[in-house]
């Protein structure tokens, strides 16, 4: 009776621990749950599903509490201080996953969370992937099913061209839009692969490649979809195509790409098939083991008091510190972007708007949008993007992962280090980027001023972005992109004078704007 007592008093005790350290980053999570990850919403109960089925094994077989959970329970704690000081959200649920698992291993045992370990993986699909890498994933998504959907229409007889996601058919344009990436079925379908694998009785490799396969197929089902919208455009009518039928062919996909898992299932099994054995035998039963830790119990349902107590401890000192630490971001002063100047050199400029769409989506806090020319009417486009902060979900949108979208070929990027112009100064190392669409092509520099520092990738961003946060309480930072377009009548060489050259003429004036390494 006590034993049970302790069981659920402390089960209890241990949720709303758990609930309220968790609480601000579980919301952000839950609200995150859109069309991409609303299969996630279906998780916890196939969970709970999946640990009822076990149900008999967990009760019958003894809880051998464990000194061994101990060590991801205190990583759990560790990555909860990370991603608390350093405003980051997936390092926060991963720190949940693993206080998590250490609970339940130092109270039940190997054994156990071995019985528990699926349930506990499946989990990890609900996490949503950080934001820089959502969108990186997103539009290259985009372009590859933009790509085999032309491919698939073409296959049919019909004539298509296609600049960047947008698929012209002549009589209608169709575009590859977010919402069309495929990530809605790639994410379902690799959670449906590990389901299916789950039950799947095969080797481990069969299993593997079941799961694997899911990311092939959600590509393909997600472009033959887009081929059937085109081909049905065509055929009928683009409203059509676009009305009862792009609603209805997203559960076409699933259902197809389900019977394809399926079909799959059955020739993996025909595949050097294991042994017949006794239905009977095949089921699972009491796991016995040899374990003679401290604290063994008689009972599936029994939870150890000495490391109850030690557990409520650490996480009661971590609540309560995590509410008397002050995490405030120390936001620096800004000058007003409105007032970069339009006259730069022997450069004068146009001030240009963003629509308010745009603006909404980017998220920033302050930007300049500016259009130079020089005497001789060539032009340089000055696009800075300023961020205050870029804690827990923020993202500087990094041109790599838009311009593309749009038809623009990336055919040469790549670091490169500019020579400052005189004795003084430092070098700067941008991205560069010749880009070209039909018979257009551009130049262009980018990089990512952050608190005193000149990146070139999105790793390198994210990287700082959490160390100064834990150590400088800061997590502001720019984009500066500069674009001039290769005019016919010159070389790459050329343009690539013009563009370092203004580079070093504004590079100044941006320090003057963007705040340094100095705590203001």
């Amino acid at each position: 009776m006590k034993s049970k007592v302790l069981f659920w008093a402390g089960g209890i005790v241990y949720a709303l621990l758990l609930a309220v350290l968790y609480y601000s980053a579980f919301s952000y999570l839950v609200a995150g749950w859109d069309e991409d990850y609303s299969y996630a919403y279906l998780i916890p109960l196939v969970i709970l599903y999946l640990l009822w089925e076990k149900r008999k094994p967990l009760v019958e077989n003894p809880s051998n509490p464990s000194w061994i959970g101990v060590l991801p329970f205190l990583l759990g704690i560790f990555l909860f201080w990370l991603g608390e000081l350093g405003g980051e959200y997936l390092t926060l649920y991963f720190s949940f996953w693993f206080v998590l698992a250490g609970i339940l291993w130092m109270h039940f045992g190997t054994a156990k969370i071995k019985i528990m370990a699926f349930p506990l993986i499946l989990i990890l699909t609900t996490f949503r992937l950080p934001a820089f890498l959502h969108n990186k994933l997103t539009v290259q998504l985009q372009l590859l099913a933009s790509k085999i959907g032309v491919a698939l229409i073409q296959l049919a007889g019909l004539s298509v061209y296609r600049e960047g996601n947008v698929i012209d058919m002549g009589f209608t344009q169709l575009q590859v839009v977010e919402a069309c990436s495929g990530l809605r079925y790639l994410f379902p379908l690799i959670v449906l692969g590990l389901l299916l694998a789950y039950f799947f009785r095969g080797a481990f490799w069969k299993r593997a490649v079941l799961v694997i396969s899911t990311v092939p197929l959600a590509i393909f089902s997600n472009s033959m979809r887009i081929a059937l919208t085109g081909i049905l455009a065509e055929l009928w009518s683009p409203e059509a195509a676009e009305g009862f039928f792009h609603g209805f062919s997203g559960w076409f996909v699933f259902m197809f790409s389900l019977g394809v898992l399926l079909i799959e299932m059955w020739i993996l099994s025909k595949i050097a098939p294991r042994p017949t054995v006794d239905e009977e035998a095949s089921k699972p039963g009491p796991i016995r083991t040899s374990s003679m830790t401290a604290g063994k119990t008689a009972s599936g349902t029994s939870l150890n008091a000495g490391l109850l107590c030690a557990g409520v401890l650490v996480l009661g000192a971590t609540l309560l510190f995590a509410r008397s630490v002050d995490f405030r971001e120390q936001i620096p002063p800004l000058k007003d972007f409105r007032r970069f100047p339009t006259a730069v050199g022997e450069w004068k400029g146009t001030r240009l708007t963003m629509e308010p769409e745009v603006l909404a989506e980017l998220d920033l806090s302050e930007y300049a949008f500016i259009e130079y020319f020089d005497p001789e009417g060539r032009s340089v486009n000055l696009y800075v993007a300023y961020y205050e902060s870029q804690r827990k979900g923020e993202s500087i949108h990094s041109p790599e992962t838009c311009l593309p979208g749009s038809g623009w070929l990336f055919d040469e990027a790549g670091s490169v280090t500019l020579d400052p112009p005189g004795p003084a100064g430092r070098p700067l190392t941008v991205n560069r980027a010749f880009m070209q669409k039909l018979d257009r092509k551009q130049l262009s520099y980018y990089w990512f001023p952050q608190r005193g520092r000149n990146l070139t990738n999105a790793y390198q961003l994210k990287w700082y972005v959490f160390w100064d946060a834990l150590t400088m309480q800061r997590t502001d930072g720019a984009l500066v992109r500069l674009i001039t377009p290769v005019y016919p009548a010159e070389s790459v060489e050329t343009a690539d004078e013009r563009l370092s050259r203004f580079t070093w003429l504004v590079a100044p004036l941006l320090e003057t704007y963007l705040p340094g390494r100095e705590r203001e």
